[in-house]
């Protein structure tokens, strides 16, 4: 039985070919060279055999057909190696309708691409436009790039209203600031972010929303919102001391337990601390969260009090103000307390954001912010393939203590 060829032995052969030929392979990626005209020969190549295939005979053939070939028309394209002139064939009847190129086409897949790339880690139009004529030897015009990056906003609101999983182990909640211009003035919003842990360990980004002010009301909408797209339970929610948020949870999600982040009261404490008390004030926090037990953790908020109270009085109140759900945490073996008592796992997404906004300084409205943290967030899902670490020990214990919610 013949063996049947491989596409890439053809490749391997024509390559060999050129070789032998004493082709000149250094000219490969030149800005004319080898693999500009490969593409060129290649793409009339394929509108040939298009051509051939609606015709239903080939150039050289003998055909009563009423339709035939009836020259070519020159056309620029963008491809991944530059600006290649094809040559489209027509026929008579002008019904041939290419399928590798339709016939306002002027750029060949992947390019978009790229645009939204470039999009998606914070660079401007006008920083797109010349980064594709340095690559691509190509004018392209911001209009055009914007007609790119604004086809991306109907996969936006596809994203911001998908199911979601019904159960979800941990929720992060975070925010950060940008720039926007609204009614001929630029001001500050804040960027609300959703992050949520699945049973698997898989992370994902559930939600965005922007609001220039929080409050109860505000996260009772948006929890209900995850709720009505399908998110029915969430074991624990880690957050910030957002204001609003603890009300919203009890009254969306009753069974919730709430977990504020350690990491911003630590922030909190020593935002008035001076400079060189900070060191010995840090030392006299720590047995606080890194205790074993309750009871331990507030024996040794005491002690801080005793010692701190005269001098810094509103860092000890902080934390009693807080005590409920700042030591939620303390419930759970030690592997789980590190995924729990702070939100280091969505502040690190959201340093990625900050990255891509800080690029584009002022943005024209809220749905350019929402475009460009979507293209974001399908960049950096990409790698979010594998379990949070110690998933499975920290699963082991939900099971027995959410026994009837999972």
């Amino acid at each position: 039985m013949k063996k049947k060829n491989h596409p890439q032995d053809g490749i391997s052969r024509a390559i060999d070919v050129l070789i032998q030929e004493g082709v000149d392979l250094s000219t490969l990626f030149d800005q004319g060279g080898l693999l500009k005209q490969l593409s060129k020969r290649l793409v009339e190549k394929a509108l040939q055999s298009e051509m051939d295939t609606h015709l239903g005979y080939s150039k050289y053939d003998r055909t009563d057909s009423d339709n035939s070939r009836n020259g070519l028309s020159s056309k620029q394209v963008i491809t991944d190696n530059g600006v290649i002139q094809v040559e489209v064939p027509r026929d008579r009847s002008s019904s041939f309708e290419p399928i590798l190129l339709t016939k306002r086409q002027t750029r060949i897949p992947g390019l978009d691409d790229k645009i939204l790339s470039l999009y998606a880690k914070g660079m401007s139009l006008s920083d797109i436009q010349i980064q594709i004529q340095e690559l691509y030897g190509a004018e392209v015009s911001e209009s055009l790039i914007s007609n790119i990056t604004e086809a991306v906003i109907e996969d936006v609101k596809i994203w911001q209203n998908r199911p979601l999983e019904s159960v979800y182990a941990i929720v992060f909640f975070d925010c950060f600031v940008v720039k926007v211009r609204q009614d001929k003035r630029i001001i500050n919003k804040s960027v609300y972010v959703a992050l949520g842990i699945d049973k698997s360990g898989i992370k994902d980004v559930l939600g965005l929303w922007m609001s220039e002010n929080e409050g109860a009301k505000f996260w009772l909408g948006n929890l209900t919102e995850l709720k009505n797209r399908g998110m029915q339970d969430m074991l624990i929610a880690c957050t910030d001391n957002l204001t609003g948020m603890s009300d919203a949870i009890a009254a969306v999600y009753p069974k919730t337990e709430h977990q504020l982040c350690i990491v911003h009261q630590l922030r909190n404490s020593f935002k008035y601390v001076s400079y060189k008390d900070r060191k010995l004030l840090a030392a006299d926090l720590k047995p606080i969260y890194t205790a074993t037990t309750e009871d331990q953790a507030l024996i040794a908020l005491e002690t801080f009090a005793s010692k701190w109270d005269k001098q810094y009085p509103q860092i000890a109140k902080s934390w009693y103000a807080n005590w409920t759900s700042l030591i939620v945490f303390l419930q759970y073996p030690g592997a789980i307390r590190r995924v729990i008592y702070t939100t280091n796992a969505i502040e690190s997404v959201n340093s990625q954001f900050r990255r891509v906004t800080k690029n584009k300084r002022v943005f024209p409205n809220d749905l350019a912010v929402f475009k460009t943290l979507y293209l974001t967030i399908n960049y950096i899902t990409k790698k979010w393939t594998m379990p949070i670490a110690n998933w499975n020990e920290a699963m082991a214990h939900f099971l027995i203590k959410f026994e009837n919610r999972i």
